[in-house]
């Protein structure tokens, strides 16, 4: 694998460029806003006497497709344990560069290093590919950790938000040395459920999509990373219809439900599964909560090391539109991520349910 770019960036640069992109990005922020029904006044804090060191890699090819990967971390980073993060999008849309600022700096002020990957994404890329990138990302940074990162490859974690978190619970079955811990935000166990296999409710109060008009947002090649902006409309027609899982997989669950048994959390949750935290709005439109609670179930079923936090009265993406680490409950929630992370780091010590 190439080392792509190597770059050192200071606080307030970094913050310059992400107003920049910010100004390019409001109208498609409250296009996602109007969908999910959230008020957008997220804000971002800086600390100037704070650098963040970022790397870019190619983590993976695939023919001509390179597939990168940022590292982030801070100076005094040598052994840190390390957090993959994997960006949601229903899996048709995001790229790694959707990490909130102020997630990362978190993150990297308790002490960990964060990857933040990119992989292909449906429907041009079929589901079994995409979590074969998520579980190939996973597998070169604990190859190549230790000598090339400087990070404590037996601590590797993943993180995801949504469709990410549906790739994250993934990787707790499907690698024979899994993550060290996974953190679900509004994640989903299934996609045989009606939620996603028939026309959404919610969705179908939104301007329909045509079919001809969705088919054009499908390009003819590989591609891993998309703005929301430019695929939102394929994603509400998938659910208008009720074919998610029809175009991200090529599969019809009505006559194959077999074949999406590898790929349903829900049904292959072990007695060895990783610690996992679950965390869900109890208001979301667009993951249903009853998602996470079947998958506490499951966990609570198998004995597995786990937390479940509810979400009061708060919908999808809650972390990013309600108002970031500057609301309490989100807060809260993110000083329970890192004593999460940090338990996970002690094997006998036990997380109260």
């Amino acid at each position: 694998m190439h080392l792509m770019t190597v770059t050192p960036v200071p606080l307030m640069a970094l913050k310059e460029s992400l107003l920049r992109k910010n100004k390019m990005k409001k109208v498609v922020f409250i296009i996602l806003a109007l969908y999910v029904r959230f008020d957008i006044h997220a804000q971002l804090t800086f600390s100037s006497d704070t650098n963040i060191l970022k790397r870019t890699f190619v983590y993976k090819t695939v023919g001509t497709t390179q597939i990168h990967a940022d590292f982030y971390h801070a100076n005094d980073y040598a052994s840190s344990p390390a957090i993959i993060w994997i960006h949601g999008g229903a899996l048709m849309f995001g790229s790694r560069a959707d990490i909130p600022l102020e997630q990362l700096k978190l993150y990297l002020k308790a002490g960990y290093s964060v990857l933040s990957i990119d992989y292909r994404l449906a429907p041009e890329t079929k589901l079994p590919e995409i979590i074969k990138d998520v579980t190939d990302g996973i597998e070169w940074t604990r190859n190549t950790g230790h000598d090339l990162l400087k990070i404590d490859t037996a601590h590797i974690f993943v993180v995801g938000q949504s469709g990410g978190a549906y790739l994250a619970l993934m990787t707790g079955y499907l690698m024979p040395n899994p993550p060290k811990g996974i953190i679900s935000f509004y994640g989903y166990g299934t996609i045989l459920e009606d939620w996603y296999n028939k026309p959404d409710s919610f969705a179908c109060t939104k301007t329909p999509v045509t079919k001809e008009s969705a088919n054009k947002l499908i390009g003819d090649s590989t591609i891993t990373e998309a703005p929301v902006r430019d695929r939102l409309d394929l994603y509400i027609y998938s659910r208008q219809k009720g074919i998610w899982p029809q175009l991200v997989t090529g599969h019809d669950p009505k006559k194959e439900a077999k074949w999406f048994n590898k790929y349903s959390p829900l049904k292959n949750i072990h007695s060895n599964y990783p610690p996992v935290l679950l965390i869900h709005g109890d208001k979301d439109l667009d993951v249903p909560f009853k998602e996470s609670l079947s998958l506490d179930k499951k966990l609570t079923e198998k004995k597995v090391r786990h937390r479940f936090i509810r979400m009061k009265n708060y919908g999808h993406l809650f972390d990013i539109f309600e108002g970031g680490l500057s609301n309490p409950d989100v807060n809260k929630t993110f000083t329970d991520v890192i004593m999460f992370l940090n338990s996970c780091k002690k094997p006998y010590l036990r997380v109260k349910h």
